[in-house]
């Protein structure tokens, strides 16, 4: 029912907002970007973009259309690839941050690998920051990061809400100094903070820094202070902090994957995909 090809042209206009650089990105016309689009909303028989001479927005029926997408175009690679016996090979240079651990990125990771053994991957983990400069340096061919709004680049796999974490019992006013554990400079999420908190007038001091996940979690979980993490990713066993702490609002962060141009096509893509899929 739906054409792959006008699927990823949907998926990938979904991304940029912008007719000329869906075109740009895949290589096509404009006018080809159109009648993909047209299509797709006369196969669904639902109005998925709105445009005019000043912008381009998704309707609610296309933001649904964008994750159905997602999963229709990693399924659809990865019987691609199952049913013509294809043997991707090479080396893939991954970095993740490594609080997205957390979600199922281990499960993509692990799928992947079954489904193309003779890709060699290389893992880093590290923090956002440190991983983008890798891959701009060339010593990475993708990465899957955390990045503010203003400043995404590459394919946005997921918005999310930041939050203020802590344990149930950690009690706070707004007239508390907040103890904050946090990861060293550079972080995303530090610099959020500790900005919101400086606007807001209120006192902070970090009882804890730590460059990985699990010591922030295990800092947290020992009633060291309270930290930042995406909504998406607060353990069950600890709460986002609620409103009578006085905690300012934090806004958003992007999840997003950002690639190596320089990087061998095929295992990038293929790996992108299956992350876009399952998120």
């Amino acid at each position: 029912m739906f054409e792959p090809a006008q699927l990823r042209t949907f998926l990938t206009l979904s991304e940029t907002l912008s007719f000329t650089r869906t075109a740009e990105r895949l290589g096509i016309s404009q006018p080809t970007v159109s009648q993909h689009v047209a299509r797709l909303e006369k196969a669904a028989n639902r109005r998925l973009v709105l445009r005019d001479t000043h912008e381009v927005s998704l309707t609610d029926n296309g933001h649904a259309m964008a994750g159905f997408a997602r999963t229709i175009l990693a399924a659809h690679d990865q019987a691609t690839a199952y049913f013509t016996g294809s043997a991707m090979s090479g080396r893939l240079r991954f970095g993740a941050a490594d609080d997205l651990a957390l979600t199922q990125l281990p499960r993509i990771l692990r799928e992947f690998r079954q489904l193309h053994p003779k890709i060699t991957m290389e893992l880093t983990v590290a923090q956002s920051l440190v991983l983008h400069r890798r891959l701009l340096a060339g010593h990475l061919d993708l990465v899957f990061i955390k990045q503010l709004p203003d400043e995404t680049t590459g394919r946005l796999v997921r918005r999310d809400r930041l939050a203020w974490v802590g344990l149930e019992s950690t009690a706070l006013t707004a007239d508390d100094i907040v103890p904050m554990i946090t990861y060293p400079n550079p972080s995303p999420s530090r610099n959020t903070a500790t900005g919101v908190l400086e606007r807001a007038g209120r006192t902070w001091r970090v009882t804890c820094t730590t460059r990985e996940i699990h010591g922030v979690l295990a800092a947290v979980r020992a009633g060291l202070g309270v930290t930042v993490l995406a909504q998406s990713l607060v353990p069950s066993d600890l709460v986002i902090m609620p409103a009578s702490s006085g905690l300012p609002e934090l806004g958003d962060i992007d999840l997003t994957l950002v690639d190596n141009p320089r990087a061998a096509r095929e295992p990038v893509e293929a790996l992108a995909s299956a992350i876009l899929g399952r998120h």
